[in-house]
């Protein structure tokens, strides 16, 4: 299994706790995923038509999307005939090389997965998304993260609608150490933005992470008054937002990758924050949006601690996913 072997080989370089993390936090999903995997390729002595049908069913619950799957199941059977393999058990190597391929092949652009920070100045980041997914608990993880790196920090409560949002993010920089510009509840989020903007730049801050409305209590267009505060940051900061982070729910599955397309198509989002990963037994989701929406997954919650918000890397992922099999080959 020269894929596991050349996997592991990669991983091994990096922090054995960031291994641990992804693999414990993506259990349910490994669980799901390399069981209906593993008695697929039990039941079966050949790869047939039949045992890709069967594949298909087992990729789509694990939530990779069916657009997602039709296309893996393209290249699976394309490969099969390529390398001639007849038993199903090497199928699942390739499976997991393609999913790699899959991810960092989504766009013909080359994109980084880390943060990006403006070096000359103030970054600012825009976290946006439905109500209930861990925005504010995203943020204030980033914060910390932020800090331990040896970053100055600032937040905004740019969520003024809903009732305790501003007193969540205040409890989070407390605990992280972290001021918060705030204005009343109910108040216009853009002129909280522009109050945090210009406080950020009086303290000399490096980052200035925004929240912002999930839900707005009145008629106005939730769209319409991301644009608002998007334009008061453009206004007052060039190039900014640096990025704008989604905050997707991932045990919501197919539907959270309905608000992603929502939210791609009024906000130009540059990246997603995918919470609770470790609470759901579908990670494929993780793909689906990425070959779906094109937008790169940055960050991926695989706990309730502070440093349980990691980094996105595809190999740690399929790691996660296929860790059994992983530390099975000799």
């Amino acid at each position: 299994m020269g894929f596991f072997k050349k996997l592991k080989e990669s991983i091994s370089k990096q922090a054995e706790t960031v291994t641990e993390k992804f693999k414990s936090g993506l259990a349910k999903s490994r669980n799901t995923f390399t069981d209906g995997l593993n008695d697929l390729v039990a039941r079966y002595r050949k790869v047939d038509e039949d045992f890709f049908e069967e594949l298909e069913e087992v990729l789509i619950m694990a939530d990779v999307g069916v657009n997602t799957v039709m296309e893996l199941i393209d290249e699976l059977k394309f490969e099969v005939k390529r390398k001639n393999i007849q038993d199903p058990k090497q199928v699942q190597e390739v499976i997991s090389e393609k999913l790699v391929e899959i991810y960092k092949g989504a766009t013909d652009k080359e994109e980084s997965l880390e943060l990006n920070l403006n070096p000359n100045g103030l970054t600012i980041i825009l976290f946006v998304g439905v109500n209930g997914v861990g925005k504010t608990t995203s943020i204030g993880k980033i914060a910390h993260m932020l800090k331990q790196e040896g970053k100055s920090v600032l937040l905004a409560a740019g969520d003024t609608f809903r009732a305790g949002a501003i007193e969540q993010l205040e409890v989070w920089g407390e605990r992280v150490g972290v001021d918060v510009i705030k204005q009343g509840a109910g108040s216009d989020p853009a002129a909280v933005m522009y109050d945090a903007v210009q406080a950020a730049k009086a303290r000399k801050v490096d980052v200035l992470l925004c929240d912002t409305a999930g839900r707005l209590q009145n008629k106005v267009n939730l769209m319409k008054e991301l644009e608002k505060v998007r334009n008061v940051i453009a206004r007052e900061v060039p190039d900014a937002p640096h990025e704008v982070l989604l905050v997707i729910d991932a045990t919501t599955g197919q539907n959270g990758l309905s608000q992603a397309k929502t939210f791609s198509e009024a906000t130009s989002v540059s990246g997603i924050v995918l919470t609770k990963l470790d609470g759901t037994a579908k990670g494929g989701i993780v793909l689906a949006i990425r070959n779906e929406l094109k937008v790169p997954v940055k960050f991926v919650g695989l706990g309730e601690k502070m440093d349980d918000l990691q980094p996105f890397q595809p190999e740690q992922f399929v790691y996660g996913l296929f860790g059994d099999l992983v530390n099975e080959e000799k």
